[in-house]
């Protein structure tokens, strides 16, 4: 049996302000062509389908469009698609019903009726191989919010949001194993943080309440073939562990990701045992540029980008271009003098990076754009003005954990 996982696709991106439609429909039907060029049986969808919780139209027209196609040309493919952080999980639901029909299963959120009982049916989801057989049991497991968990009775001493997922994951483990016969692999899926993994800067941030909540692989019992993660755009591994994987996202998702090596992985499984796993990497569509190699003067800066050489592209097909700059302060008309240099050329540029010479990371960030800092940086920075100093591992987390709630209430 093979499956093919991926994950954080942020259909209806923009970078900088720019569309990103061209993007992911060419990832789209490049994905398409590698499942029926691959035969694969199962493609599994770790989150983050979309950018943000209320998407345009034209992106979710681009994934049923995508569906539809799958649907025609490979009609006995299974597709499990779980929410992640970005993702609303009552959207996502909203169409469960009627893509079932179409062995297409999207999991937006967790169920629990009246008493809190987990629905564990709407997350299990069967597979079944190119004879039409069940081969395998897929735990769909989407983003959990810290209201998902259900942590009574749990010890002082106990993490609670990390001991919540565990007790969740568990649950759905006894209730799959009690079902799979031997021969059947159980897939975990989610969407999360995981000890050890390698994050992005500024497209992503930790989850479930900060560094100290990073789950670990643990979580995942032993018999569970492979685990197909979302959330980290950094094609990764977890722990060592082979077949515990972040696919990563399929294009870079800010500058800092133009040296990703963006993939989908392969699975190939022999009854319950993993045979060979396969990254597979996802031609870019729109190149990123970064000009010069490193931060420089204004006027070797402008020197260099007035002799760049690209190709003319329609518009929505140029590339991205990051200018780094290394300034005495701020100066005045920058980016006007940028646009100037770059006049009739083929290029978008995405963002101006200055530098300055000797100052510290607060003067830095103060002479930044908004847009281009964290949150988690401007409330350092703020506290840092009121109370001359770093906040405590304590208060960061309070904060992570108010950006949560924010971003759930949102939602």
């Amino acid at each position: 049996m093979k499956i093919l996982h991926t994950s954080d696709w942020h259909l209806g991106h923009q970078l900088h302000g720019y569309q990103r439609d061209v993007e992911h429909q060419a990832f789209l039907d490049w994905l398409a062509d590698t499942l029926e060029h691959h035969q694969v049986d199962a493609l599994l969808v770790a989150g983050d389908i979309f950018d943000t919780a209320n998407p345009p139209a034209s992106a979710w027209r681009m994934l049923y469009r995508f569906l539809a196609r799958l649907a025609k040309t490979m009609p006995q493919l299974n597709v499990v698609m779980i929410g992640g952080n970005h993702d609303s999980p009552s959207k996502l639901d909203a169409p469960h019903e009627l893509l079932k029909a179409f062995d297409l299963h999207m999991v937006g959120g967790i169920h629990r009726d009246a008493d809190g009982k987990l629905d564990h049916q709407r997350m299990l989801v069967p597979l079944t191989d190119q004879h039409g057989d069940q081969a395998a049991w897929v735990l769909a497991v989407p983003f959990l919010r810290s209201a998902d968990l259900r942590t009574e009775d749990l010890g002082p001493d106990e993490d609670r949001l990390i001991k919540g997922v565990e007790v969740l994951y568990r649950e759905m483990t006894d209730a799959a194993r009690a079902q799979k016969a031997d021969h059947q692999a159980l897939i975990g899926m989610g969407h999360a943080y995981m000890a050890s993994g390698k994050i992005s800067e500024m497209s992503e941030r930790r989850v479930l309440g900060g560094n100290q909540h990073a789950l670990p692989a643990s979580i995942f019992a032993d018999d569970i073939s492979y685990v197909a993660l979302g959330h980290l755009h950094l094609a990764q591994r977890v722990a060592k562990q082979e077949h515990i994987r972040y696919s990563g996202s399929p294009l870079p998702l800010s500058m800092s990701e133009r040296g990703y090596n963006h993939q989908v992985v392969l699975v190939e499984l022999d009854g319950a045992q993993v045979s060979e796993i396969t990254p597979i990497a996802v031609p870019r569509a729109v190149d990123m540029l970064k000009v010069p190699a490193s931060p420089a003067p204004l006027e070797q800066v402008l020197e260099e980008l007035s002799a760049l050489q690209v190709d003319d592209a329609p518009r929505e097909q140029q590339p991205f271009l990051e200018v780094h700059v290394l300034l005495d302060k701020p100066q005045a008309l920058l980016r006007e003098k940028v646009l100037t240099a770059l006049e009739g050329k083929a290029v978008r540029l995405a963002k101006i990076t200055p530098h300055y010479r000797q100052q510290t990371q607060q003067e830095t960030l103060e002479h930044r754009r908004l847009s281009d800092v964290s949150p988690q940086q401007v409330f350092a920075l703020s506290w840092n003005k009121k109370y001359d100093g770093d906040p405590d591992q304590a208060m960061a987390s309070a904060f992570e954990s108010l950006l949560i709630q924010l971003e759930e209430q949102e939602l």
